[in-house]
């Protein structure tokens, strides 16, 4: 599977905001985006200013939710043919099967400091869905769920602090049990409470063109 290389801080650039995908350490100061040159978009042609036509706007939010969720083009297109055959609102639904991927809970829980850390906590097999190791970062938890480390992983100087630091920032459809570094997801995510602001009716629009 294909898989973004490149600079972190260039996609940020691209979308002309913080995507937060190195975690908190987009919050410093010394972020590209707070600099000059994080002014303008990246590449030859990055100073070019002008309207922003309908097409780009739908295309720049479909780009932007894929890179907060660190999705290949033929993932994302999944999601959204699983999401358009749902019932209810194709975008609620596409954002919602999002936020319930592993790797996303993971990140959401405190667990680790960005999706991408998240991501390898789960690949490594560091990661228990109800006990058992799930190594895979797409698996979709359901509410009752309850995602934790193994034992042996609660010892690790880097979970200590990551989970010294979880406060009230875990979303209300997670609960996270600091003694037990155990977390239950208790409910389904609602629109505005996904890991980054997108209008998933720009999404949609792009897909039906």
């Amino acid at each position: 599977m294909s898989r973004y290389l490149g600079s972190a801080c260039k996609l940020c650039r691209r979308e002309r905001e913080k995507l937060f995908l190195k975690g908190e350490r987009c919050s410093s100061r010394n972020c590209t985006l707070d600099r000059k040159r994080g002014k303008n978009g990246p590449g030859q042609h990055g100073t070019v200013k002008g309207k922003m036509s309908d097409y780009a706007k739908h295309l720049r939010e479909k780009q932007k939710a894929r890179r907060v969720y660190g999705l290949t083009e033929e993932q994302f297109s999944h999601y959204y043919e699983v999401a358009e055959k749902m019932k209810g609102s194709t975008g609620d639904n596409l954002l919602k099967i999002l936020e319930l991927r592993l790797d996303n809970v993971v990140a959401r829980l405190g667990l680790a400091s960005s999706k991408k850390m998240a991501r390898q906590l789960v690949n490594h097999g560091n990661i228990l869905v109800n006990d058992k190791k799930v190594d895979v970062p797409r698996y979709q938890v359901k509410v009752g769920d309850v995602i934790t480390v193994p034992e042996k992983y609660k010892v690790n100087t880097v979970i200590k602090k990551l989970v010294d630091r979880i406060t009230l920032s875990v979303p209300t459809w997670l609960s996270f049990d600091k003694n037990k570094i155990a977390g239950t997801v208790v409910g389904e995510p609602l629109a505005g409470e996904v890991s980054h602001p997108l209008n998933s009716q720009l999404i949609v629009e792009y897909y039906s063109k």
